[in-house]
C-alpha cells in the first residue's frame, strides 16, 4: 500500500519526538484546510489573522501589527497589498508620527469578517470532529497548556530577533 502524500509516515529522525512531529503534522494539515476555506473569500492563509487583529483593535502602526500577527515584515507587507487591492484595509501616515504607516480594516471589510467567522466556525468542526463535548475540552485545555510551555521560547526568539536587526 503506498504512503498518502499528504499525511506522510515520521521521518525516522523524528521518532525522539513524536507529540512534535503530529503537532507539526497538524497544524500544517489544519493550515491546509482553512486555506480551502478561505479561498473561497478571495483571502490566502494568514490574511485573516490580519484582518481579526484590525476588526479587534482598529488602526494600529504597521509596525505593532507586524508583532502582533507574529509574521515576517515583507509577508505582512505583502498581505497588506493584497488586502488594500482588495478593499478590506486602508493604509494612511500616522498623525503622531508621518514616517509610520497606520492600518486599518475598511467598512467594507464588514462583510468580510462575518464571512470568516462563518469560514472558522466551519473549520471548527472540520478540525474537531467525532470527538464529543468532554473531548474537546479536554483538547483545549491540553493544548492550552502546550502553547503556554512554547510562549516563553517565542519571547525569547523574538527578543533575540530584535538583538539581531540591531547587530
Amino acid at each position: 500500500m503506498k504512503a498518502d502524500p499528504a499525511c506522510p509516515e515520521p521521518p525516522s529522525t523524528a521518532s525522539g519526538g513524536p507529540v512534535s512531529h503530529s503537532i507539526s503534522q497538524t497544524a500544517r494539515l489544519h493550515r491546509i484546510a482553512a486555506g480551502r476555506l478561505l479561498r473561497d473569500l478571495g483571502l490566502y492563509p494568514g490574511q485573516e489573522f490580519v484582518m481579526m487583529h484590525l476588526w479587534d483593535a482598529g488602526p494600529v502602526r504597521q509596525s505593532e501589527l507586524i508583532k502582533a500577527v507574529g509574521l515576517d515584515p515583507s509577508t505582512v507587507t505583502k498581505m497588506l497589498q493584497r488586502l488594500e487591492q482588495s478593499g478590506h484595509v486602508r493604509r494612511s501616515p500616522d498623525p503622531a508620527d508621518r514616517r509610520a504607516a497606520l492600518v486599518e480594516a475598511t467598512g467594507a471589510s464588514c462583510g468580510l469578517k462575518a464571512q470568516v467567522e462563518q469560514a472558522w466556525r466551519q473549520l471548527e468542526e472540520i478540525t474537531l470532529a467525532g470527538l464529543d463535548e468532554s473531548e474537546r475540552k479536554e483538547l483545549l485545555r491540553l493544548l492550552g497548556h502546550v502553547e503556554g510551555n512554547l510562549c516563553p521560547q517565542a519571547r525569547e526568539a523574538a527578543a533575540d530577533g530584535a538583538c539581531d536587526a540591531e547587530a
